[in-house]
């Protein structure tokens, strides 16, 4: 059946950087392109305000998971659909609960928490989506360097590392997790 549910995870602020930005928008594209579906924060600032705009403008299913415990003036209110969590961690849990693969672009603290709850989750086995980052410009490859290092110390173990996909263009990463969904992967 394939990926038709994508959580993605990306910062709320407002980046200038045209390599970053433009990569928001090819995600965006072929997420709308191949009739799937963004599930993501909701929220109307910054990356996450052009992530949706752009699946809007191509008419993309757009579902928004926002939590009370963030400003309402930031919740989106024009999406497919919106999701009102009570905190971070439901907000996290309804997105995962959503997803079929979780894609995570550049970001900050909250996207790096995303991400390793999500990795965490399916170390656990209480997801198996598959889970990957938009490398945009090497700008993950400091993380695969800790996480390598952790493996050679024996913290991380070689399933465990190879749980996070990488691509530099949507399509490569998820046309790679869409093989693992299929059964050829993983």
């Amino acid at each position: 059946m394939g990926i038709q549910n994508v959580a993605v995870y990306l910062g709320s602020a407002d980046i200038t950087d045209p390599k970053f930005r433009q990569a928001v928008i090819d995600l965006a594209n072929y997420l709308a392109d191949h009739d799937m579906t963004l599930v993501f924060g909701g929220s109307s600032c910054g990356m996450m305000k052009l992530l949706a705009d752009t699946m809007l403008a191509h008419n993309g299913k757009v579902i928004g998971v926002f939590t009370k415990s963030l400003p309402e003036k930031f919740i989106r209110h024009d999406l497919t659909e919106s999701v009102i969590t009570g905190n971070l961690a439901e907000r996290k849990a309804e997105m995962l609960r959503r997803a079929d693969a979780v894609v995570a672009l550049p970001g900050s603290i909250g996207t790096f928490d995303e991400l390793f709850d999500a990795l965490a989750q399916k170390k656990l086995g209480a997801i198996r989506c598959p889970i990957g980052v938009l490398n945009v410009d090497g700008f993950f490859d400091p993380l695969f360097e800790l996480l390598k290092k952790s493996m050679d110390v024996g913290f991380t173990s070689e399933r465990a590392f190879s749980m996070l996909k990488s691509g530099r263009t949507p399509g490569e990463l998820l046309e790679d997790m869409n093989k693992t969904v299929n059964g050829k992967g993983e």
